[in-house]
């Protein structure tokens, strides 16, 4: 997990978290809330509102908000909407029909692969609605994380 992908995270769950307040959050107000240097912050922003997570509001009052739910909002599309798409290290994929550069590197690069997939299934079994009911204290059933 990258650094702007976990601040990513909290800034939505901070948002999620505050939905029901009336108006926007301000990104100064969203850094005071979550600890997030407000320059960087503004650029996660940027990139939730370009992949469709966030809105924005301008002018006196302006700030973010959630484009949609909660519920419909999973911790891999955060992730990915900041960080591009989910993998293990910056390895490639596997080669085909045994074309390996080096010796066992088509194994590992399986292995890699495959903790990747693992990493974005899991992630995708999370909604910012399950985050939010974490905050407050309501557990998950072991029944809904997805392995």
């Amino acid at each position: 997990m990258s650094t702007r992908g976990d601040y990513a995270s909290r800034a939505l769950l901070s948002l999620a978290l505050h939905m029901h307040d009336i108006g926007p959050t301000s990104v100064k107000d969203l850094a005071e809330r979550t600890g997030l240097p407000q320059p960087y912050l503004e650029q996660i922003l940027l990139a939730l509102k370009g992949a469709g997570i966030v809105d924005s509001k301008r002018g006196v009052g302006g700030g973010y908000v959630l484009a949609r739910d909660p519920s419909l909002i999973t911790l891999s599309e955060i992730v990915s909407a900041v960080d591009g798409p989910i993998v293990a290290g910056d390895f490639g994929r596997p080669h085909e029909n045994g074309a390996c550069d080096h010796e066992g590197q088509c194994v590992l690069l399986a292995v890699w692969d495959e903790v990747g997939e693992h990493m974005r299934k899991h992630l995708s079994g999370f909604t910012l609605k399950d985050m939010v009911d974490r905050a407050n204290g309501v557990s998950i059933p072991e029944a809904f994380i997805h392995d």
